[in-house]
Formats: structure tokens, sequence, C-alpha cells
């Protein structure tokens, strides 16, 4: 009789209130983290030793175009009303203009983080695929000549660097072997044949139904997006390992081997199911890492993404757009943060 409660509804405003507040503070951490991000930005761009009305006037200028610039970019006023300029500047999307480009640096980051994500989410795509079986299979033959191999190639993972390995790959795979297409995001004479809809080169292909381009946007995506997939696999791997040499030595899973449940179960529906969630949070910050640690990887490729953008604006000081491009990134890092701990909700349920 308990279950049928004549007060459904007063059984439920608790949970509804838990569930509001539980909203509420989501929002609240997630506005307060955006806040800090725009903090640090702000100062940053004032503690740099560049002067930012030089840097848009020129060192030529006269003195009275140098004030009217210092006053109209509102330096003048106190260092709290520009903070509080530029909280309003960047929460409308006003980021200003490249000195680099020309154009505005929101036009910029549409233009260049498609790519940075279309390499970036394939790489995690291959360190997921790969690294995850690799650490369950290293745990599972933990101390044998399988586990060494794939312990040597995480530490490989974390000692070469990725300008290296990305030169190496060039000269291999494409001057040597010619097996993939060269550095950029495809060849000059398909270049501006596939509308741009989502900035992501191999989708929008498919979208259009040009296979031909797709293959060839793919030819040019592989070697780097394999190079970062395994920076990835390496780190996944070894947490997917640690995580399951944990696991495999607690007490329930010998007794699921001791009343004959096959190694096979005992290693992917005993051991494995309870690690999902911790790899949820080494997936989402090796995903973020990727968005935001590519910029070797696009020299070295000339992929016109956000690193490489970020880079030639640091060179030509511009500081508009790397202000820009730190404030894009550190949001996305803050998405794929909360993101994470939403999943980590849903799939523990001892964590809510």
């Amino acid at each position: 009789m308990s279950a049928l409660s004549p007060f459904p509804e007063a059984s439920r405003a608790p949970r509804l209130k838990a569930g509001i507040g539980t909203v509420g503070r989501f929002v609240l951490v997630t506005a307060l983290t955006f806040l800090g991000l725009l903090a640090i930005t702000f100062f940053i761009g004032r503690i740099v030793p560049i002067d930012p009305v030089v840097a848009v006037v020129g060192d030529r200028a006269s003195q009275e175009v140098y004030d009217a610039t210092f006053r109209q970019m509102g330096l003048d006023k106190p260092l709290v009303t520009q903070f509080a300029i530029y909280v309003r500047d960047v929460l409308t999307g006003n980021f200003g203009m490249s000195l680099s480009t020309g154009r505005s640096v929101v036009e910029d980051l549409v233009r260049f983080f498609p790519a940075t994500f279309e390499m970036a989410t394939f790489g995690i795509i291959i360190g997921v695929v790969l690294g995850v079986p690799m650490g369950v299979i290293a745990a599972a033959n933990a101390g044998s000549w399988i586990d060494q191999v794939i312990r040597v190639l995480g530490l490989l993972g974390y000692a070469v660097p990725a300008f290296w390995m990305g030169l190496v790959g060039l000269a291999i795979f494409y001057a040597g072997l010619g097996w993939v297409a060269g550095p950029g995001r495809l060849d000059i004479f398909y270049d501006g044949l596939v509308p741009t809809v989502t900035g992501i080169l191999t989708l929008d292909a498919l979208l259009a139904g040009d296979m031909l381009i797709f293959r060839n946007a793919l030819s040019h995506l592989v070697l780097p997006a394999s190079i970062l997939g395994f920076f990835s696999l390496a780190y996944i791997a070894r947490m997917t390992r640690s995580f399951m040499l944990d696991q495999l030595s607690q007490e329930y899973v010998t007794t699921a081997r001791v009343k004959g449940v096959s190694e096979r179960a005992v290693i992917w529906k005993h051991a494995f199911y309870p690690i999902r969630v911790q790899l949820v949070t080494v997936i989402g910050l090796s995903y973020a890492v990727l968005l935001e640690g590519s910029v070797m990887i696009e020299i070295v490729f000339s992929w016109p993404g956000i690193g490489n953008y970020l880079t030639t604006a640091l060179l030509t000081a511009d500081m508009n757009a790397v202000l820009g491009a730190t404030i894009l990134i550190g949001t996305v890092f803050i998405v794929i943060n909360r993101t994470t701990d939403v999943l980590y909700r849903v799939l523990d349920p001892r964590s809510r």
C-alpha cells in the first residue's frame, strides 16, 4: 500500500527540488568557471609587453591619433570598467578585428575551429577504439610480452615529440610510400568545390555527395589524425590498464573465477563494467587536450586549424585573435569537462 501513495505530488516534490538544486549548482559552477576564464584572459591582455594601441595604429602614428585610439579602445577607463566592457563584448560575440587576417575574430574562429575539431575528433576515435582494448588486454596479460609491448607503446606516446613524429610520418607515408596525401586539408585543385555547411570537410563532402573530394580530404586527414590518436591512445591505454589491474585484484573477480565464469566474461563483464565511469573522465580530458594541444601537428601539416591560427596571431602580436582563440579553447574545455561530469552522474548513480 505504501507504494501507492495517496499524495504522489508530495512524494515528487523533494525529488523535483533536488533536481532543480543540482541543475542550479551546475549552471552556477559553469558560469563562475567561464567568468574566471574571462578574468584570466583579460589580465593576460593587460600584462603582456605589447601596446594594443601601437598594434592598431602602428609605431609611426602621431600622438593625437594615438591618444584618440587609446580613448576609443576604452583604455582610459578604470580597470574594473574595462573588465565589465570586456565581459559584455565577449558575451555579445564581439572579439574585435584580427590584425593578421583583417576579418573579425569571430569570423576567423568559425572558419578555423572546424578543422581542429575534425582532426581531434578522428584522433580521439582512434585513441578510444584502440587504446581501451589495448589497456584491457595488457591488464589481463600483466607481465607478459603483450603487456610489455603495450607499455612500451604508451611510453613512446609520452616521450616522442609530436613535431618529430609528424615529420617522420610525412617522410615515410607521404614522400616515401605515397600512401597518404601531403600537408593541408585538400589538394589545391579541389579547393572551394564543396559548399561549406559545417566546416568539417569530410562531412561537407559527404553531404554534397562528392566521394572524390571525400577520399582526398580523408587522405589528408588520416596521417595527422593518426598521430594525434597515437598520443591519446598511449594515455587511454595506460589508464585503462591501471583501472583494470585494480579491478582484477578485487575479491568479486576472484569469486567469479571460482564459480567457473569464463575468463572473457570475468574481464569484460565483471572487471571492465565498473571502470567505464572512470574512462569517461579520461576520454573527456584526452579529447579536450587534443582540441587545445594540436598546435605542433597543425604547423607540421599546414593544417588550417585554431592552433595554427593562434600561433600566427602570437607571432604578429595580434592580441584580439590570441584572446579570442584562448577563450574559445577554454570554453570548449569547460563544456567537455561539464559534459563529462553529467555522464559521470548518469553512469554512476552513487555520485548523484
